[in-house]
């Protein structure tokens, strides 16, 4: 098995059908056919089930596109991480990372990590389970984010817990008090962000439905920016972390939530097992400094 076989068999499974997957590989509809029954024989599965109307993938095929796009990922990432050591004779460090946690002090972790003359920092702004799977393949090196996600390839740590507050309209009644989670169920509710999987979304809406509270949600968005717009265009409120009311948005007010205390996790994810190189280690220093003045309450 070669790696065009892997590329091949990806522009198939994504398009599924010969004729585009073609056109998109620059290559002939025959060869293509072939090279894809060879991948079948050698590894004595069935990929594709082949219709009238195009391909549709088989269980066996599921798995293997996804092991494939994790294979041809870590390639990728290799190859740019060693073009960057050999142009710029540095260690490349990927961080992943939710928008809402930079709202906080990783920044400031940034800022450090970019003194070091023999760092090369590279971000990636990745959902926690894009994160989880960016590590798998090394294309990053640590992920922050939000959700619990269980792997046996990866461990999270909880930093710490960061305060929820709501955001308003500014020109709403409950500005005026610390409104109960029973007077925010009767606003509509914008929630961020959309897509599958389990989300900040997902832990907001979880937040009432554990209580006996039900939610209207008005719109669902991809980002924190156009979640705060939306309230700003009384829409609805949003559930957001503490630090975001450093934003100062015109428009939204920020308050606390009145009858208890809600809290979301800021969570580190690594690979489980993996000895930590430099870099790592002074990330860790880092990090343990950071988690420090969060739970003390100075915060640089």
């Amino acid at each position: 098995m070669e790696l065009r076989h892997l590329r091949y068999f990806i522009a198939v499974a994504e398009e599924l059908n010969l004729t585009r997957a073609a056109e998109r590989l620059f290559i002939a509809q025959p060869p293509l056919t072939r090279q894809i029954k060879q991948l079948e024989e050698e590894l004595e599965v069935q990929l594709f089930i082949r219709k009238a109307r195009g391909l549709e993938l088989t269980q066996g095929g599921l798995y293997f596109l996804q092991q494939a796009r994790t294979i041809m990922d870590k390639l990728d990432a290799s190859i740019e991480g060693t073009r960057q050591i050999a142009q710029l004779r540095k260690t490349v460090f990927a961080i992943g990372f939710v928008p809402s946690v930079f709202y906080g002090q990783l920044p400031f972790m940034v800022r450090r990590l970019r003194r070091n003359k023999n760092l090369e920092i590279v971000l990636h702004e990745l959902k926690t389970q894009e994160q989880v799977e960016a590590l798998k393949s090394g294309k990053i090196d640590i992920g922050f984010g939000r959700v619990h996600i269980e792997d046996p390839d990866v461990e999270q740590e909880v930093l710490f817990n960061e305060p929820l507050i709501a955001a308003l309209p500014a020109s709403h009644p409950l500005t005026r008090q610390s409104p109960t989670m029973a007077e925010l169920a009767e606003v509509p509710m914008v929630a961020f962000p959309a897509g599958s999987g389990p989300s900040f979304a997902d832990i907001a809406q979880g937040l009432f439905h554990r209580r006996g509270l039900k939610v209207n949600v008005i719109q669902q968005v991809n980002d924190l920016q156009t979640a705060l717009s939306l309230v700003a265009s009384d829409m609805g409120f949003a559930l957001v972390p503490e630090q975001v009311h450093k934003l100062k948005r015109e428009g939204v007010e920020f308050v606390p939530v009145g009858d208890e205390k809600l809290t979301i996790p800021v969570i580190a994810s690594r690979r489980r097992g993996e000895n930590p190189n430099a870099a790592m280690r002074l990330v860790n220093t880092i990090l343990a400094e950071l988690v420090e003045n969060r739970l003390t309450g100075r915060y640089p």
